[in-house]
């Protein structure tokens, strides 16, 4: 999506050249194939662990963290090796979405328009909240040692990383809406007039 704005904004009349469906598709499959390599990594790992203490996993559904806690074995290497490839994920989509976004801010400084401007923004800020919701969380969740996690803030942020992000990503992407935004100032405006009746 950083690429898709960035080729959107900065070379609007190459869009549909650019934006071809052939781009689209080896973009996806990298996604894919970049997530396959990666669980692989991770499920190969953790195969090889000993588990003689409790088979109970104290998390909300089995995760490499959790099951890591639980073994016997000793674990510093793959959670190195975890840190190592989450690490990698994370900072090179990062620097590729930041360089997008980079290079989208400073076409949008030159522009003339506010109108623009701010439009040119509203399309990115979304996509930009949703990121670092999702990535705050990922991180935070697989980027400490194992040792020093609690098992309630792990839970609560694998809540916030599985389940919360995806519920808030329509209403995130929905703020652009124009009817969206409409709703949000009236019932703003509601609430501030209920606070102000009931102050007085």
């Amino acid at each position: 999506m950083a690429y898709d704005h960035y080729v959107a904004i900065c070379n609007p009349l190459l869009y549909s050249m650019v934006m071809s469906q052939r781009l689209c598709i080896g973009m996806l499959a990298g996604a894919y194939l970049a997530g396959v390599i990666s669980s692989t990594i991770h499920t190969v790992s953790i195969s090889h662990l000993l588990f003689c203490r409790s088979k109970t996993i104290n998390h909300f559904f089995c995760d490499g963290p959790p099951l890591l806690a639980l073994s016997c074995s000793d674990t510093p290497a793959i959670e190195v090796m975890a840190a190592a490839v989450v690490g990698f994920k994370v900072l090179s989509t990062t620097v590729f979405i930041l360089i997008s976004y980079l290079s989208v801010l400073s076409i949008v400084m030159r522009m003339q328009s506010v109108v623009g401007q701010r439009k040119a923004f509203s399309t990115c800020a979304s996509h930009f909240i949703s990121i670092a919701f999702y990535y705050g969380s990922f991180l935070f969740m697989y980027l400490h040692p194992i040792s020093s996690k609690s098992s309630k803030h792990d839970e609560v942020v694998s809540m916030t990383h599985s389940v919360a992000v995806p519920i808030l990503n329509p209403l995130i992407y929905s703020l652009r809406n124009a009817d969206m935004k409409n709703a949000m100032r009236k019932a703003k405006s509601r609430v501030l007039c209920s606070l102000s009746t009931h102050g007085s």
